[in-house]
């Protein structure tokens, strides 16, 4: 199936990329397709935007980074939290930290680059579910 009819068959989905760079995006992929990755986290300063929040039973389209339909999520619970106060098992439910410490220096270094990092910055965490796989 093409983008478009994706989004024509499920008008409600968002379309996204994981991370920020063309590299990180094959390795969470890889990571959601394999079930390592059932969770994800981003700025809430990026839903005062365009960008629209996930909400729980919303099925979303997340992106090779060329653009291409990758996988088709479910998103099975959003909540809000503190930078500061992230903890091991949200952490482990995202698949590619060894530990809250290895989170929290990866993390720093992604808002960073985003121009986002605050010590107390809010965050959506959002826990998800496979349903398709288009590779």
């Amino acid at each position: 199936m093409t983008l478009q009819e994706l989004i024509d068959a499920n008008p409600d989905a968002d379309t996204f990329r994981f991370g920020d760079s063309e590299a990180l995006c094959n390795e969470i992929l890889a990571l959601v397709r394999s079930g390592q990755k059932t969770a994800t986290c981003e700025a809430m300063e990026v839903y005062e935007g365009d960008d629209v929040m996930p909400r729980v039973g919303r099925r979303d389209i997340a992106l090779n980074w060329d653009g291409t339909p990758a996988v088709m999520l479910e998103t099975v619970e959003v909540t809000q939290r503190k930078f500061s106060e992230m903890d091991e098992e949200f952490v482990a439910a995202q698949g590619e930290f060894r530990d809250l410490g290895h989170w929290r220096k990866g993390y720093t270094a992604y808002f960073k680059r985003n121009g986002l990092f605050k010590p107390h910055m809010m965050l959506m965490c959002e826990r998800f579910r496979l349903i398709e796989d288009y590779a």
